[in-house]
C-alpha cells in the first residue's frame, strides 16, 4: 500500500496509539520519518525508537515506544503544518513559538531535520513539517 503523506501516517499512527494508551506503534521506515524521531526523541516526546522486521513483510518498521507521564500521554497535541497540497515555509525570524515555547516545531532544513530550538540556533529556517505540545 503506498502512502501519499509519510509523516502525517506517522502522526496518526502515534496519536492513534496514545489515545488507545498502547506502549508501542509500528511505522514504516523511511529516512523522513527516521528524521523526525529523532527530534521527538531528543526533545523527550517518546522514550526511543528501533527498526524492527514484521515477518508478514518485506519491509522494515520503526517500533516506537511511546510516553506517558502520571497515566497521560506526553505528548498531548501533534498537528502537520506542512502537507503536500499545501507546503508551508518560515524564515528563523517568521518561525512562531508554539504555545508560548512550550512545544516545539519540527523542521526540514538543508542541514536535516531538526526543531525550532536547533533551527534557532544556526539561523536556519526551512519547511515547517508539524508542531508538537
Amino acid at each position: 500500500m503506498s502512502v501519499v503523506d509519510p509523516i502525517s501516517d506517522l502522526i496518526t499512527r502515534i496519536r492513534n496509539a496514545q489515545m488507545a494508551f498502547k506502549k508501542t506503534a509500528l511505522s514504516p521506515m523511511s529516512k523522513m520519518r527516521e528524521g523526525v524521531l529523532k527530534v521527538l526523541l531528543d526533545e523527550g516526546y517518546i522514550a526511543g525508537y528501533e527498526v524492527v522486521s514484521v515477518p508478514e513483510s518485506s519491509h522494515k518498521f520503526f517500533k516506537i515506544e511511546l510516553k506517558y507521564y502520571d497515566g497521560k500521554p506526553v505528548i498531548s497535541d501533534i498537528k502537520r503544518i506542512s502537507t503536500p497540497g499545501r507546503r508551508v515555509y518560515s524564515s528563523i525570524k517568521g518561525l512562531s513559538y508554539v504555545k508560548g515555547g512550550l512545544g516545539i516545531s519540527i523542521l526540514s532544513t538543508d542541514k536535516g531535520i531538526m526543531s525550532d530550538v536547533e533551527a534557532r540556533k544556526v539561523s536556519l529556517g526551512g519547511e515547517v513539517l508539524c508542531s508538537v505540545f
